[in-house]
């Protein structure tokens, strides 16, 4: 059983970041070391970004709005469009999309359950933290993949993200409802937490007993996560 893990100038604080040379060097050995076997990592990412378009569609069916419905679709068939991409990837490997996402179901399935929205503003902060958050996340670890899968991977991610697109209407949903921003910077923080421990479980990681010892290994690559996560909730004037 894998265990997944406002307005405001007040900034909370965040963990340490090292200089920008130095992250970028650290995180690429690292990533390379802690990607797991090709069909491991393409099951667990195609499980994800079915989640985040089912989560989509959750968005979708409780839209205030035909325009919003419109736009979120969108956003949707960028997500799906990356899930294929990603079955594609375990087919080219010789082996059966379904089977190999199977495995990990049950994981992501818990994730989703932790990360649901009780209102529509709410499961739309859902899909943009945690879109954004696993799909930096996966293109990062594509980098320690075989180079062809490597390169075709990240390209899928890139091509079909769907951040633009989310906060755009994100940003709408606030100015429509200004006195919801306290309450969806809770929440955002919240999401990281969740977010943070479901992508920890796609890591090729030791034993338990190395915890301490992995923490360490991998602090680099979710300081560059988290920083991508403040930039982002900053662009919406919330508090990360």
């Amino acid at each position: 059983m894998v265990t997944w893990f406002s307005f405001s100038r007040k900034r909370l604080e965040v963990p340490r970041l090292r200089s920008r040379s130095e992250s970028d060097s650290a995180t690429k050995v690292e990533l390379k070391e802690l990607t797991p076997e090709l069909l491991v990592y393409l099951g667990k990412a195609a499980c994800l970004q079915l989640a985040a378009f089912e989560q989509l569609s959750v968005a979708v069916a409780t839209a205030p709005t035909a325009g919003a419905k419109e736009r979120i679709t969108r956003a949707a068939s960028l997500t799906l469009a990356a899930q294929h991409g990603l079955t594609a990837e375990i087919s080219r490997a010789g082996a059966t999309p379904g089977e190999v996402m199977e495995r990990y179901s049950h994981v992501v399935e818990d994730f989703s359950n932790r990360v649901v929205g009780n209102t529509w503003t709410e499961t739309l902060m859902s899909c943009y933290i945690t879109n954004g958050f696993i799909n930096d996340f996966l293109e990062r670890l594509a980098t320690g993949l075989p180079a062809g899968p490597a390169e075709r991977v990240s390209a899928v991610l890139v091509a079909n993200s769907a951040a633009d697109l989310l906060a755009v209407e994100l940003a709408a949903a606030l100015d429509a409802s200004p006195e919801s921003s306290s309450r969806l910077a809770m929440w955002g923080r919240r999401l990281v937490g969740d977010t943070m421990l479901v992508t920890r479980s796609v890591l090729e990681t030791p034993s338990p007993a190395d915890s301490a010892e992995t923490d360490d290994r991998i602090e680099p690559i979710f300081n560059e996560l988290i920083a991508a996560h403040t930039r982002r909730m900053d662009a919406l004037g919330l508090t990360a």
